[in-house]
């Protein structure tokens, strides 16, 4: 039983393993020649039993009758080797006839066949035959034969299997008319096609129709909303998706990548702001009385715009830089310049909390003079110190 149950099992899964197919194969007559393998029954012959594998070889004859079934006539001849472990076991040699019913998938995919055998080795044994095949077309005349086969013996019970291996030449009618019209070439016979007139190319299901009716790329058997109008946005279930903008910047949710954009910026494709580069800057003028570097309002409204310009902007750096007029000599006038640069840097650091890395001071002495009348205004508006300093920043653009 251990080897039935072995055959019927490699027999069951070569056919669970096959698909079938939608076009009929012709009707086919053929004779061939083959080789075997076959394992005995290890209790065979009675009393002593001793048979093992064997070798065999002999010639089929088919006749197919219409696209799925035919009959098969085998005559071979077995080679059977003894087991060696058994001392009492002689190897053998002998005939075996048989016929088979044969059922064949569609587009011949394979076969299942089941039959008699008549089996004579040194006694007759009467067997039932049940196996799977296939043809292998090689040209139009040509087939290469596979199969497996089990076998049960009515009298004895024995249990045997084999498989073959073999080659058939085809005759009789090369083509036959198909017995189930498909008018739309679908692949659908027309006694079960629902929709007959689909466009050729057209992926289609079981009953013949568009697996996707209304071309939404959600499959009619998950598709809960199955009449979508072309070109609408769907989801996984088929139907419309209604697009929102929460935000009122012309981008759709599903594609918003800053959801929250005031209304007033300009926006790109993905719904973030739009920045642009802008040069700001602030300048700061200090005049000091004649032959002083004390500064005479020290939280003059211009101090402050600086120092908020200064914190507003914390990778800004500044040079401080001092001044002054003809009046004296240069060299003096120097030392002055570069003390007035020191008043307003110590100012804005120890007063204001600039950090001191950020703020640098030279003197000029009478070396820059902004007016060059020798007149009191000018000798004034010389005595001074000058900072300028800019940066760039990112400005959103408006709408």
């Amino acid at each position: 039983m251990k080897k039935l149950a072995i055959a019927v099992g490699l027999s069951l899964a070569s056919a669970s393993m096959l698909t079938s197919a939608q076009d009929t194969p012709p009707y086919e007559n053929w004779v061939g020649g083959f080789i075997n393998y076959y394992n005995a029954d290890s209790e065979k012959p009675e009393p002593v039993g001793g048979l093992d594998d064997g070798r065999g070889f002999g010639g089929e004859l088919g006749f197919r009758f219409d696209p799925a079934w035919a009959v098969r006539f085998e005559l071979g001849r077995l080679l059977i080797d003894k087991d060696d472990n058994n001392p009492s076991a002689l190897a053998d040699d002998g005939t075996q006839i048989g016929v088979d019913a044969m059922y064949f998938l569609k587009d011949d995919v394979a076969y299942l066949f089941g039959g008699l055998r008549e089996q004579s080795i040194r006694d007759s044994y009467r067997m039932a035959s049940l196996g799977v095949g296939k043809h292998w077309k090689t040209n139009s005349n040509w087939r290469v034969i596979t199969e497996l086969a089990t076998y049960y013996d009515f009298g004895q019970g024995y249990n045997e299997y084999s498989a073959k291996l073999g080659l058939a030449y085809v005759f009789g009618q090369s083509s036959a008319p198909s017995t189930r019209p498909d008018t739309d070439g679908d692949g659908v016979y027309d006694a079960i096609d629902r929709c007959p007139n689909s466009a050729p190319g057209t992926e289609i299901d079981a009953t013949g129709c568009s697996i996707d009716l209304d071309g939404d790329g959600v499959p009619n058997n998950q598709d809960q909303c199955p009449t979508t109008p072309a070109g609408v946005k769907v989801d996984e279930s088929g139907c419309e998706i209604v697009l929102k903008d929460s935000d009122g910047d012309g981008v759709y949710d599903d594609k918003d990548r800053c959801a929250n954009t005031p209304t007033s910026d300009k926006v790109d494709a993905v719904g973030c702001s739009i920045l642009e580069e802008e040069e700001v800057s602030v300048s700061l003028d200090i005049l000091f009385p004649n032959n002083s570097s004390v500064i005479s309002n020290p939280d003059s409204d211009k101090i402050e715009a600086f120092v908020a310009f200064m914190k507003r902007y914390p990778n800004t750096e500044a040079v401080i830089e001092g001044h002054t007029s003809t009046v004296g000599e240069a060299a003096y006038n120097q030392f002055l310049s570069e003390k007035r640069a020191q008043s307003v840097r110590s100012l804005l650091i120890n007063e204001y909390g600039i950090d001191s890395s950020r703020l640098s001071a030279v003197g000029y002495g009478e070396s820059r003079l902004k007016f060059t009348e020798n007149t009191a205004e000018a000798h004034r508006l010389n005595r001074r110190i000058e900072v300028v300093v800019s940066t760039m920043i990112e400005k959103k653009v408006q709408r």
